[in-house]
């Protein structure tokens, strides 16, 4: 029988379904929503294409974000979408993302996972934690947080 291996994200989602057996239907649920959520939103930091994690967003979707032109609180979709045609622009050449941990509530599932790729042409590495909201079966909210020292690794 073969051995099997897996990567860092799997064991950290495997550690989290493990310890659902103990949770709300609700906490649940918010996990697969934000797990799915999380998925689009890092095959899209990856490959620039957002719209199936546009398409997981509640019309009244709002986002804060730590610096730049959209630093603080941002409302709605069409918002969204000018963010991460930006964040497109920044990174065209995709970014690769490694899970870290994740922690939920009844409501809120936090990602914290390390980046790296070319920001505007140079190289980028960083840490980075993003929260999203669930309400029902889309996220309703995201927030970012970031420190990068230019050599997190």
């Amino acid at each position: 029988m073969g051995m099997m291996v897996l990567d860092k994200n799997e064991l950290e989602i495997r550690k989290y379904v493990k310890n659902m057996a103990v949770m709300t239907e609700k906490e649940q649920n918010t996990i697969a929503v934000a797990q799915t959520a999380f998925a689009h939103f890092t095959h899209a930091l990856a490959t620039g294409k957002w719209q199936p994690f546009l398409d997981i967003l509640t019309d009244d979707f709002s986002f804060w974000f730590p610096v730049g032109k959209f630093h603080g609180l941002n409302v709605g979709k069409q918002r969204a979408k000018e963010f991460f045609e930006y964040v497109v622009d920044a990174y065209s050449e995709g970014l690769e993302i490694s899970l870290e941990r994740m922690t939920s509530n009844e409501t809120t599932v936090v990602f914290e996972f390390r980046d790296q790729g070319l920001m505007w042409g140079h190289v980028y590495k960083n840490r980075v934690a993003v929260s999203f909201d669930v309400r029902g079966d889309k996220i309703c909210a995201y927030r970012e947080y970031f420190g990068s020292d230019g050599k997190s690794n």
